[in-house]
């Protein structure tokens, strides 16, 4: 068996085009939120506003939560070039987002209980003060979503072969931020609803039935983000991505795939280690050329067997 080792040196650098542009975005966002979650705690002591109050520390979750993304960019950033990580930080990102999903779920969880116990025990709630309050809260969501929504979700436009299956590169760890935001302006919208018809209906009820919703949509969000992170962190096989490998290798008779691994080391890069068994005269470095039109492979390892 030979086995033909990269001969070019190179980094392992998995952080994604706009990693600096990202934490930038989100680091905004954690202010914003912050000063918006004091300014509902500080309203809710002032008017004596339980709505308020659970709204802001409801708020103060979430500024965690943002805080952990904030957090895992400047890490990744300064332990980009740290030996011990085998294939870079790229995945920091993802490990950030999962936590981020936990504390979403758990946020979730904790709105749910209190809206059933509410829908039993009804409790008084300054609706004027509230409405404002939650106007406001609002607006900052709306404004934090615009920040984070310059890359969340985009797909790679710099792939120019032909091969081309959809690949997604999400940054997980922006898209927690964003999931969060939503989340906080899903609520938002919710609360001002059951707060008008409570008003200018009598409808009491529709605060906790509108938390309820509120609460399922939430951990329908969380739980899609902990999947997708969950499997980056499993280095679960890029489909796509081996599939368009073996198109590439297995069109002639002269390559046969004996063992194929692919998994993702950043938003935008790809590992890959392919060991085939190939005909006499085809070299690891031609093998490599066949696989130049995948450009999301940023680490590739070839092991070559002679037939």
């Amino acid at each position: 068996m030979t086995l033909k080792v990269d001969d070019f040196s190179h980094d392992h650098q998995f952080l994604g085009a706009s990693h600096d542009d990202n934490a930038r975005r989100t680091l905004w966002v954690v202010v914003l939120t912050f000063v918006m979650m004091i300014g509902e705690i500080a309203a809710g002591y002032l008017t004596g506003s339980m709505a308020l109050l659970a709204d802001g520390f409801h708020m103060a979750t979430h500024a965690g939560a943002l805080g952990i993304a904030a957090a895992a960019y400047r890490f990744a950033r300064r332990n980009a070039d740290n030996r011990r990580f085998s294939f870079g930080t790229g995945k920091v990102g993802d490990l950030a987002g999962f936590a981020s999903a936990m504390v979403l779920g758990l946020v979730s969880l904790g709105i749910a209980g209190e809206s059933v116990f509410r829908l039993f025990e009804p409790t008084s709630v300054a609706f004027g003060e509230a409405t404002l309050i939650a106007v406001i809260g609002l607006g900052v969501n709306l404004l934090s979503a615009f920040l984070l929504a310059g890359h969340h979700g985009h797909h790679d436009h710099g792939h120019g072969h032909s091969h081309d299956h959809g690949h997604h590169h999400h940054d997980n760890n922006l898209r927690s931020a964003y999931v969060h935001v939503l989340a906080d302006a899903l609520t938002s919208v919710l609360a001002i609803a059951a707060l008008l018809a409570g008003r200018y209906l009598g409808w009491v009820w529709m605060d906790p039935v509108m938390g309820i919703v509120g609460s399922i949509v939430i951990a329908k969000w969380a739980w899609n983000l902990m999947r997708d992170s969950a499997a980056v962190l499993l280095d679960t096989t890029d489909e796509p991505v081996a599939e368009e490998i073996r198109e590439l290798l297995e069109t002639c008779d002269d390559v046969r795939i004996s063992d194929l691994h692919v998994w993702q080391v950043g938003p935008q890069a790809r590992a890959a280690i392919v060991s085939v068994v190939a005909a006499a005269g085809v070299t690891a470095e031609a093998i490599r050329e066949r696989l130049a039109p995948v450009h999301e492979l940023s680490h590739l390892t070839i092991e070559l067997r002679s037939a």
